[in-house]
């Protein structure tokens, strides 16, 4: 399952994810500026399954 970290989501919780899912931040893939829909959009047109978010 490919995971979208957002900007505000604590990295710590990669760690619980990462041996069974492929997870990235939204500022490795230079969408740190992109905000609500236009995230989203971005998201799923990348192929993300899930986009965890604070917000």
């Amino acid at each position: 399952m490919l995971v979208l970290f957002d900007n505000g989501t604590p990295r710590t919780l990669a760690r619980y994810l990462i041996d069974r899912h492929a997870v990235t931040e939204a500022r490795a893939r230079g969408w740190q500026e992109l905000e609500n829909g236009k995230l989203l959009n971005e998201t799923e047109a990348a192929g993300f399954d899930v986009l965890v978010t604070t917000d």
